[in-house]
């Protein structure tokens, strides 16, 4: 029976609950960024046991886990058959602090934890600066060779190559252009076609340091955002034949 992991967001995550299925040895590592997993953890952060400010658990523990840098000795102690990578997640700036990086993400935005004082001296690195993406860069190198040197050489690596749409269905049926610039967190405006662009570079530059990877892509006709979505309207909750198509290529790849 495969046993998966995913490092990336819910695009792939939702494959499952969107089509009918019940998802059985999945692993789920999320809000974080490739530069994140392997830089060291900010000093001094204090974490909660529970959930604060009504944190659902699952976000809340995706949030501790990049915080605590923790994913990577769990990603290996799931000694998965198969690992699919999306970069839907990386869209959240990167935040500078206590030695460390960490994901600029809504959950640690809502935790409370950036008025502790490990965070005082943060600064914040802008997702589609140069400087980000050549972290970026150093991290998914690290990630092939972590890959390779570790027990997840027997894996299966799969890139689900996503890119935002740029067209949504509305609640009438009708297609509509989203606007080219979008809101990515509450203020944090992004040019849509400039990070299709950059996740255009990051997944050419994961399928050269990892050549064993499939990849799989949706047609464009499918990638389609869905105003019924059940996480609401974004450039990434896309209509339910995309989830089929990529469902089909993954059961391709084994899983």
């Amino acid at each position: 029976m495969s046993r998966i992991a995913i490092i990336g967001s819910c695009i792939t995550r939702d494959l499952w609950p969107i089509l009918g299925e019940t998802p059985r040895n999945l692993l789920y590592v999320s809000r974080t960024s490739l530069a994140s997993l392997f830089a060291p953890a900010p000093a001094g952060v204090t974490t909660a046991g529970e959930p604060p400010n009504g944190m659902r658990p699952q976000p809340h523990a995706a949030l501790v886990a990049d915080l605590r840098k923790t994913a990577l000795a769990a990603l290996v102690a799931h000694r998965p058959t198969h690992i699919v990578f999306d970069f839907i997640d990386e869209r959240f700036d990167l935040l500078s602090a206590g030695g460390g990086l960490a994901a600029h993400t809504w959950e640690l935005d809502v935790s409370g934890y950036l008025d502790q004082a490990a965070f005082a001296d943060g600064h914040r690195i802008a997702r589609t600066t140069p400087a980000c993406e050549r972290l970026w860069l150093q991290g998914a190198a690290e990630m092939t060779a972590f890959l390779g040197a570790t027990p997840l050489r027997e894996a299966k690596i799969v890139l689900h190559e996503a890119q935002w749409a740029t067209r949504y269905l509305d609640a009438t049926g009708e297609i509509r252009e989203f606007e080219p610039v979008v809101d990515v967190l509450e203020g944090r405006m992004t040019v849509l076609r400039d990070q299709n662009a950059m996740l255009g570079r990051y997944q050419a530059a994961f399928a050269e340091l990892a050549p064993q990877a499939a990849r799989i892509r949706a047609p464009d006709d499918l990638r389609l955002a869905d105003t019924g979505h059940r996480w609401g309207l974004s450039p990434f909750h896309y209509v339910t034949d995309y989830y089929r198509d990529i469902w089909g290529q993954l059961r391709e790849a084994g899983i």
